[in-house]
């Protein structure tokens, strides 16, 4: 048996200035670390040259979808060890990433010794291709009606069978709104009616919703509210599934789903808006024109409840961008800006906002959920999709949950209100009400 997991683990150890937390094994069935933790698998030398050639987490990324790196035992032990520590670290130094980290890892003798170890045990040529899952970069510029087209195609179209392994029934890919005896299909549901309620949604109102999926949202609010509702996604795949819902719920003459994007949507005014995990797509170079475009779609009176993942303040805006992993393999172009932000930027485009609702801690146990499905239906994912697509959405999912649970990112539903010249909101004076 050779080495090689001695020599990875030490050059790990130089790399991360502590012990490994995980054991490692190598290509050549060697073992090496603290007993009794998860296992994390190398199973092939290109996965080292992965990281050669792109350092980081995009590397890392790439070794993981085409299966040369691998855990046995806890997933989410496994993260909680390895990225809760390089999480720590960075909080604690006040490290970044971008060019004058590198300047310096090339200053430090320590860390050129790692890498010139790594080059040595990595044998780097050929540089291996990135596994056919990755999203290339869209040309033109960010956030376009065509290139936010492009990149909800990478990832809402991989197949609406896929899904309904992942989401479940329900079909709703956002936080659940759990109570402590809910599934997820009643916890969805409560997501679903709480904001209906939120907006006050009642029989003959009009209501637009902004990303609407799977249709589920849209359904709801025609089924139990007596509403009419234009849904509109970019997806075309979403669209036919939505549609064919539709249409065995009998609510055709309620229910229209669109494939366009809410730049596009000129029939207004409408008497509510709701935006479900949409706005993180918008883009922040975007985000004061999607305020201004949903403003002018309501009625004075109206309301609009905006659910969005947000991450935490930066002083460099360009680090709203999502991390490299997710943006090449789940959200391409994906962009996180702090709740703040959002109240803000809706407030200048003529909001008054008028609730906050965090539901952190919410997404945290709906990811885990998803995560279980996933593994539960694990045959049945990779025949619909490929091996590299479920291992693309385990790891995203399972890093995900712990990021909400760590409080390094969070969610929140904004209400805001387009308030009339009056001042009349039309909220009661408890606005937790709605409960």
């Amino acid at each position: 048996m050779g080495d090689a997991a001695r020599r990875l683990s030490a050059l790990a150890e130089q790399a991360l200035g502590a012990p490994l937390p995980v054991r490692i094994r190598a290509w050549d069935r060697s073992e090496c670390g603290p007993p009794g933790t998860p296992l994390l698998v190398v199973r092939r030398r290109r996965a080292l040259r992965r990281l050669l050639w792109k350092p980081g987490e995009l590397g890392l990324a790439r070794a993981w979808v085409a299966g040369d790196l691998d855990v046995e035992g806890d997933l989410y032990e496994a993260l909680e060890l390895l990225a809760g520590h390089l999480w720590e670290r960075g909080e604690d130094t006040g490290r970044t990433t971008g060019p004058t980290v590198l300047l310096a890892a090339l200053r430090d003798p320590a860390l050129r010794a790692t890498g010139a170890g790594l080059l040595r045990l990595a044998r780097p040529w050929p540089p291996p291709a990135p596994p056919r899952e990755e999203a290339r970069p869209a040309g033109g510029p960010l956030h376009t009606v065509r290139r936010d087209k492009q990149a909800i195609s990478h990832h809402y179209d991989v197949g609406n069978a896929f899904y309904e392994r992942v989401l479940g029934p329900s079909m709703v890919y956002s936080c659940a709104y759990w109570a402590p005896d809910s599934t997820l299909e009643r916890a969805q549901e409560a997501k679903l009616d709480v904001v209906c309620r939120k907006l006050a949604l009642t029989p003959g109102r009009r209501l637009l919703d902004v990303g609407c999926g799977w249709g589920s949202m849209a359904l709801h609010a025609a089924r139990a509210y007596g509403v009419s509702v234009v849904g509109v996604t970019l997806s075309e795949e979403q669209a036919v599934y939505a549609r064919k819902r539709v249409a065995e719920a009998g609510l055709t003459d309620r229910v229209e789903i669109r494939v366009q994007d809410y730049r596009e949507v000129h029939d207004g005014p409408f008497d509510a808006i709701s935006s479900i995990g949409m706005a993180e797509h918008v883009g922040s170079a975007r985000y004061a024109e999607y305020a201004r475009e949903l403003h002018t779609l309501l009625r004075p009176g109206g309301r609009l409840l905006n659910h969005q993942i947000a991450r935490r303040p930066l002083k460099d805006e360009a680090h709203y961008r999502v991390d490299p992993f997710i943006d090449r393999y789940v959200f391409p172009d994906g962009e996180l800006a702090p709740v703040g932000r959002t109240v803000a930027q809706l407030e200048e485009a003529g909001f008054e906002v008028r609730d906050v609702e965090s539901l952190r801690e919410h997404y945290a146990l709906t990811l885990r959920r998803w995560v279980a499905n996933l593994e539960a239906h694990w045959d049945e994912a990779v025949r619909l999709t490929s091996p590299g697509r479920a291992r693309v959405w385990r790891l995203y999912m399972a890093a995900c949950a712990l990021s909400f649970e760590r409080n390094r990112i969070g969610v929140n539903q904004v209400l805001a209100v387009r308030t009339p010249v009056s001042g009349a909101s039309g909220l009661p004076l408890r606005t937790r009400d709605w409960r």
